[in-house]
């Protein structure tokens, strides 16, 4: 009875650090409609801080977050702190983008991410600060339409493969056309309790 306790009282805890550390600003978007397996969503223009890595996604993802972390962290000219926001995204880069622009393509050295954060929407690319480190750049990605299937658990990189091969599934059978390879978007901080965990595959619509 006493460890069951103890389990419970763990359990509860880790909850409440999942809760507190997912109320973080949120890119903006609008539901336009639920499908069957999926959402239609709607972004705004919006600005993102990105850099380009090479890994499996949790190996992009930590490195990607670590990168930009520092950024936000006070790592820029004017040594500001920006707030954190969900999600972090990690896609492929696509051959027209210079170095890295576009909130998961292979090379000998493995697979490049670009790895983005939404930044607060209080700021524009002339009031935020600028990195110090290179290879963080910062991007206005224009409106966009968007297929969203969202999933919890895992993000491993075969775990998100099947999902992003689901949602380019669901869409094939509905005759809806994708502009893009899916990416990833992962809106939790280490550390949240995997039944708290929320993750998304998404890909561009016409």
């Amino acid at each position: 009875m006493k460890i069951l306790l103890i389990v419970l009282t763990i359990a509860m805890l880790w909850s409440l650090y999942g809760y507190l550390s997912s109320r973080v600003e949120h890119a903006e978007y609008a539901v336009l409609n639920v499908a069957d397996g999926y959402e239609i969503r709607e972004y705004p223009t919006h600005i993102v801080a990105q850099t380009t890595v090479y890994g499996e996604y949790n190996e992009a993802l930590n490195t990607g977050f670590g990168i930009i972390a520092g950024y936000i962290f006070g790592g820029n000219i004017q040594k500001q702190s920006i707030a954190m926001t969900a999600p972090v995204t990690a896609e492929e880069p696509v051959s027209e983008r210079i170095a890295m622009t576009a909130p998961v393509t292979a090379s000998s050295e493995g697979d490049a991410r670009v790895i983005s954060f939404v930044m607060p929407k209080s700021y524009t690319l002339d009031s935020l600060p600028i990195p110090n480190d290179p290879r963080v750049q910062l991007v206005q990605v224009p409106a966009k339409k968007m297929a969203v299937l969202r999933f919890s658990w895992t993000r491993s990189t075969s775990h998100v493969k099947r999902k992003q091969e689901q949602l380019l599934l669901l869409l094939g059978r509905d005759n809806v056309e994708t502009l893009s390879t899916p990416s990833y978007a992962g809106y939790n901080a280490p550390w949240t309790p995997p039944w708290m965990i929320r993750n998304e595959v998404m890909v561009e619509i016409r």
